[in-house]
C-alpha cells in the first residue's frame, strides 16, 4: 500500500511555504503520496474562519483528506502549531496514524510559555502583528525562522508577500490560530505509534529545549540540526529527509 504523506504547516502558514521541500522528500520516499493540506483561515482557506481549538483543526483535516479519496492511514509530518494538530490527531485517532514526525513544536506541560515562544520576540512580534505592512512582516517572519536566509533573501520576501496578497490571513484569524495554539495541552502519555523529533540548534522563536523535552517525557528519538532554524525544512530539506528516511528503516 502507498504511504500516504500529510505535512502540516504552523501559524499563518500555508501549503506553499513548504517550498522545494515536498520535491525532495517525495525523491526520498519513491512512490509515496504528499499532501499539503492548508488549516482553515491560511492558504486556500484563507476565507474561512481558523479554529480556536487544535481538536478542531483535527477534525478539518479528517474531512480534507476523506473529501480527496484519501482513506487512513496516514504519516504525519509537522511543523510547530501543525505538530499540535498532529499529536492530538495521534491521540484522538491512533488508528488512522501509522508515524509521526514532530518539527521544531512545543506544548504545555513540557515547556514554559516563554521557551515556547522566545520572549525576547514578544515586542516585536506584537507591533507587526498589529502596524506593521506585510514586506516587513514577511521579513521579520523569515528572520526568526531560518537561519539560511535569516539575513535576508529579498526575492523570497517577495514571494511570501505575494502568497499573503492572493490568500491574505486576517488579524482576526491570525489571533484565533495564536489562542488555538495557547490553550492546547499535550497529552500525558505518548500516543500508541512510532514517533521522531527533529529540532534545529538554532531556532529563534521556539527553545529547541521544548523538542528535548517532549522527547525525553515520552522517550522518543530526537535529531537536533546544529546549524537550522525553526523552519528546518526551509533550512536543511536534505537532512530532515535523509534523518526521516534512517528513522523509517529502523
Amino acid at each position: 500500500m502507498t504511504d500516504i504523506w500529510i505535512l502540516l504547516r504552523g501559524l499563518m502558514r500555508e501549503q506553499r511555504h513548504w517550498g522545494g521541500f515536498p520535491a525532495v522528500l517525495g525523491a526520498a520516499l519513491p512512490g509515496a503520496t504528499i499532501i499539503t493540506p492548508d488549516l482553515p483561515g491560511n492558504g486556500e482557506h484563507h476565507a474561512l474562519d481558523s479554529a480556536t481549538s487544535v481538536a478542531e483543526m483535527v477534525e478539518f483535516c479528517r474531512q480534507d483528506l476523506l473529501a480527496r479519496g484519501l482513506a487512513p492511514p496516514y504519516r504525519l509530518l509537522a511543523l510547530s502549531l501543525g505538530g499540535m494538530v498532529a499529536v492530538e490527531w495521534a491521540s484522538r485517532y491512533p488508528g488512522e496514524i501509522a508515524s509521526c514526525v514532530l518539527i521544531n513544536t512545543s506544548m504545555r506541560p513540557y515547556s514554559p510559555f516563554y521557551r515556547r515562544l522566545r520572549w525576547q520576540n514578544y515586542p516585536a512580534l506584537l507591533r507587526q502583528l498589529l502596524l506593521g505592512d506585510q514586506a516587513s512582516q514577511e521579513a521579520l517572519i523569515l528572520r526568526l525562522t531560518s537561519c539560511q536566509h535569516g539575513a535576508g533573501n529579498p526575492a523570497l520576501v517577495e514571494q511570501w508577500v505575494a502568497y499573503q496578497r492572493q490568500y491574505p490571513v486576517s488579524r482576526r484569524n491570525a489571533l484565533r490560530q495564536l489562542l488555538s495554539a495557547a490553550r492546547f495541552r499535550a497529552p500525558a502519555s505518548c500516543p500508541p505509534l512510532p514517533l521522531l523529533v527533529l529540532a534545529g540548534a538554532q531556532d529563534s522563536l521556539v527553545d529547541p529545549a521544548c523538542s528535548h523535552q517532549l522527547a525525553q517525557a515520552w522517550r522518543i528519538a530526537c535529531e537536533t540540526h546544529p546549524e537550522a532554524g525553526h523552519d528546518l525544512p526551509l533550512d536543511q530539506p536534505d537532512w530532515v529527509a535523509r534523518t526521516l528516511v534512517r528513522w523509517l528503516a529502523h
